[in-house]
């Protein structure tokens, strides 16, 4: 399939002019966008490739990757009834990590985790209604995926 035939963010398969099977370019695409609506991942960045995996599932590759995973490194690994996908994210994507809650960021060469904030503590003086709403606000953020709790 040419390059003018792909959607420029995802690459996404487009039906062309007079072309035969359209079914299987639209229901390639229509995997493809199930997986990126509200992408998450399984968990990753992983070098192995689960052994069982559930179709639909998705992962990010290790630049350690083995097996179906040679040469993927950084993208999104799906499962399909076809076999394997492999996604290239997009700059400024995000997805969510199912098996801890984090919010990755692909910043346009590779995964980043935010750096989780901890409740204030210690010190000299102590005022319990500031500690208090920064305690609140945290969790607010926590609450919204804007971080991950420290």
């Amino acid at each position: 399939m040419s390059d003018n035939l792909l959607t420029p963010r995802f690459a996404l398969p487009m039906l062309s002019v007079a072309q035969a099977q359209k079914e299987m370019t639209h229901n390639e695409a229509l995997v493809l966008i199930d997986a990126l609506l509200h992408a998450a991942v399984v968990d990753g960045p992983l070098a192995t490739p689960p052994e069982d995996p559930a179709e639909g599932d998705c992962w990010i590759v290790d630049e350690a990757a083995t097996g179906a995973w040679v040469g993927e490194a950084g993208l999104l690994a799906l499962w399909t009834a076809g076999g394997w996908r492999f996604v290239v994210p997009s700059p400024g994507m995000r997805i969510r990590r199912i098996s801890d809650g984090a919010a990755l960021w692909f910043n346009g060469f590779e995964w980043t985790v935010p750096i989780a904030i901890a409740n204030p503590e210690g010190g000299t003086t102590i005022d319990l209604e500031a500690r208090a709403a920064i305690d609140a606000l945290l969790a607010l953020m926590v609450a919204h995926g804007i971080m991950i709790a420290g």
